[in-house]
Order: structure tokens, then C-alpha cells, then sequence
């Protein structure tokens, strides 16, 4: 077995999978990158990169090298979009993205073939988390309630974006790697705590998996048509939820209301077509359902602070 195999065994005792469940599926997986930075008591930082050659899936119970921690995972660090695919052709899951949850979670780990996962993941310890955020804490409640089921997601801005960069491509031979690590651990984790404080308010309800579940259907209905929003009474069909709890329960995992993350998700591919395809304003907000061009740049302008063609301007400027 190659090196990198032997070390995701360690890693997956660590992390609270079977070692027997990774042995009979570990040949399923072609690893291009692997590394893992013990920290411990306080933080195991694990960073992969890896292709699924079929189908498989495994479950990963409570992780047991600590007695209570977050686990924050920045998915999908490498964009690598292929040009030509739009974004609503694309599967939600593959954006750049973070999800917290607690560290007792169980969970089932699925590889769709062909998969490429691309990820950093720091597995924190509790009261190290509350020592780092301080007396803001209380702000950040639910994070630390950790004998309720929670699941957040959050874009991973720019910034973010360059940090997992830095981590991902580390060497561990590198002088003082380890305390590298651990300063750009938490300087990850203060962007984006500081981003959850811009959340909208609201109630943080213990989350059942069948919850979870229903509003990522959601998510991806909305995501799948960026064009054309979905109708309120579809949404709510697709949940099998009451309007007002999938309203809730959507917000509570992914900081914005319906309506307000879907604009979202259209402004982000905006940027995209803008500097990637270099489409014009009027083909981009066309392109995005907007009969109303003047109301497309508003929106565009409150997200990024310009005039969509002054920021493709700036941006071809800077970068090309």
C-alpha cells in the first residue's frame, strides 16, 4: 500500500471512520495530494486532494481524538471550472464553499464517480474555539451548543480563497510549517467567523438529517435555474416542509433568506461571465432572467460596489 494510502488510514481512525469500511473502498481512490498537520489537543488540520474512480460511500461516526469540537471543512479549494460550462449547469457542490458542523455528527460520505474533491478541513477543539473568538462568543452562540445538530454553509470570499491557497500548497519540510499552520488556521477562521456576523438573525433550531436534506433540494432547485426562480409553492412542495419552517431552516444554514440567496448565487455567476467569457453587460443580464438592465446593475453594483462594466473594466485592467 503507497504512503499516501497508509496515511489516510491514520487520518480516517482519527476522524472517525471504519478503518475496515476505508480499507474495501481506499482502492476506489486515485490520491493526488495528502497531508495532515497534528496540532492536537487543539486543532488537526488535513488537507487532500483526491478522484473517485467509482461510486462508493462510507460512514463516518463521532470523531473521537477530542471530547468536543467543530468541524470546519473549505470545500472545493481549486475552481477549476471548465470554460463553456455555466454555472447553473454545474452541481452547487462543486463551488468553493465552507460547512461547519459539530465534531459528534455522524454522517454519510458519498463519492459520485469521477468525483474531485479538493479540500482543507480543521477539526477545532471547543474551548480553544471559545478562548480564540473571545467575548464575542455569545454573538456565534450556536456554534458552541454543540449538543444540538447544526450545519452552516458559507460562500468563501476572496480573501479565503488565497489562505486555503497558501495552506494547500505548504510544504510540511518548511521551516516552522507547523506554527505556518496553525497562524493561517486561525486567521481562516477569523474571516470567516467574522462573515456569520453578517448573517441574518435567526433562531438556531436542532437540525434532523431528513432537514438538512430537504433544504439543500432547495439550494440546488434554485441553483439549477438562475435564470428563472422556482415558485414559492414549488420550493415549498420540494421541501416537504410549511413555508415558514423551510424559510427558517433555509436561513439557518445558509445565512440569507430564499430570494436574497438566490440574487446572490446571480451576481456571483455574473462576475463570472464578466471576467471569464467577457460578455457584455446586456448579455450577461439577459443571460441571468433580467428584463430590466438598469435594476441588474443596481444589484450588481450593491454586491460588488460598481457599475458591472466598471468593474469588468477594472478587472481586465488589473488581471489581463
Amino acid at each position: 500500500m503507497s504512503s499516501k494510502k497508509q496515511e489516510m488510514l491514520r487520518i480516517a481512525e482519527k476522524l472517525g471512520v471504519s478503518i475496515d469500511a476505508v480499507e474495501g473502498e481506499i482502492k476506489h481512490l486515485r490520491l493526488n495530494q495528502l497531508k495532515i498537520v497534528d496540532l492536537l489537543p487543539e486543532m488537526l488540520i488535513m488537507v487532500r486532494s483526491l478522484i473517485s474512480s467509482e461510486t462508493f460511500s462510507y460512514r463516518r461516526n463521532q470523531i473521537g481524538v477530542m471530547n468536543k469540537g467543530v468541524l470546519i471543512s473549505f470545500q472545493n479549494i481549486l475552481d477549476k471550472t471548465e470554460k463553456g460550462e455555466t454555472f447553473a449547469a454545474r452541481n452547487m457542490n462543486n463551488r468553493p464553499h465552507v460547512r461547519i458542523t459539530p465534531s459528534h455528527v455522524e454522517s454519510e460520505i458519498l463519492f459520485p464517480k469521477g468525483m474531485h474533491v479538493q479540500q482543507i478541513t480543521i477539526l477545532v477543539e471547543l474551548e480553544y474555539l471559545k478562548r480564540f473568538v473571545g467575548i464575542d462568543r455569545n454573538k456565534l452562540y450556536y456554534l458552541f451548543n454543540t449538543d444540538k445538530t447544526f450545519w452552516i454553509e458559507e460562500f468563501m470570499s476572496p480573501e479565503m480563497v488565497i489562505l486555503v491557497s497558501q495552506l494547500a500548497n505548504l510544504s510540511l519540510e518548511n521551516v516552522l510549517s507547523e506554527a505556518f499552520y496553525r497562524l493561517k488556521a486561525l486567521e481562516l477562521m477569523y474571516m470567516l467567523f467574522s462573515n456569520l456576523l453578517n448573517r441574518e438573525n435567526t433562531e438556531h433550531a436542532n437540525l434532523s438529517k431528513a432537514e438538512i436534506n430537504a433544504v439543500y433540494l432547495v439550494r440546488n432547485a434554485i441553483a439549477y435555474s438562475l435564470d428563472k426562480s422556482p415558485s414559492k409553492d414549488e420550493l415549498v412542495k420540494l421541501s416537504g416542509m410549511t413555508e415558514l419552517k423551510l424559510r427558517k431552516i433555509f436561513t439557518q444554514v445558509f445565512g440569507r433568506g430564499i430570494y436574497e440567496y438566490y440574487n446572490h448565487l446571480r451576481m456571483q455567476e455574473a462576475a463570472k461571465l464578466l471576467k471569464q467569457y467577457n460578455l457584455s453587460v446586456s448579455e450577461v443580464g439577459y443571460k441571468l432572467g433580467f428584463s430590466n438592465l438598469s435594476y441588474f446593475g443596481r444589484l450588481f453594483e450593491k454586491h460588488f460596489g460598481l457599475k458591472p462594466k466598471k468593474w469588468q473594466n477594472e478587472y481586465e485592467t488589473k488581471y489581463k
